[in-house]
């Protein structure tokens, strides 16, 4: 019988596989509903020492956050709530600051000419590590109307009734 490809790693390579892996720590599920999304961008974020540590114990909250870029031409992530660590003492970070996005700057450019068309709004989708680094997944989106989020539940309902019947016809074909 042949060995799997993971059984064959040595400790430090399945180390760093584990510290390759992508952990998320929050997601904006509210996003995708309110919001067609049109592109998406991973940007770095500028984070404190205990910011980094109550992320680590998987405490962040995207609800009610945005993205702006500003006249400077930085993008700066708002309303991320990152609670204080509870051994931080007096180094502690003020929870709800808004924060510092680290892009290319020709990404920049390109989100700030997109943004500029109407009804359009930059919105994070979810905050993980890889490789030890802090990574904020960001979109431009476009605020959807109350009857696109109807026609997208219907649409997955009608996807998942589908897919039901096909599983039962497939069972019933092999019994």
């Amino acid at each position: 019988m042949a060995k799997k490809q993971s059984d064959k790693l040595s400790s430090s390579q399945k180390a760093k596989a584990a510290s390759d892996e992508k952990k998320v720590v929050a997601r904006n599920k509210k996003a995708r509903h309110d919001y067609e999304i049109l592109d998406t961008y991973e940007a770095g974020l500028s984070l404190a020492g205990t910011e980094v540590k109550a992320l680590r114990l998987g405490r962040a909250s995207l609800v009610d956050s945005w993205v702006e870029v500003d006249r400077a031409g930085e993008v700066w992530a708002h309303g991320v709530n990152i609670p204080t660590y509870a051994t931080g003492g007096w180094t502690n970070h003020a929870p709800n600051r808004k924060r510092k996005l680290l892009l290319h700057r020709s990404e920049i450019e390109k989100i700030t000419r997109k943004v500029e068309g109407k009804g359009r709004t930059i919105v994070p989708l979810e905050l993980y590590f890889i490789r030890g680094r802090a990574k904020l997944l960001i979109a431009l989106a476009q605020g959807k109307h109350e009857w696109d989020k109807r026609e997208t539940i219907k649409r997955r309902e009608a996807d998942r009734e589908a897919a039901r019947a096909m599983s039962a016809a497939r069972r019933r074909q092999r019994g």
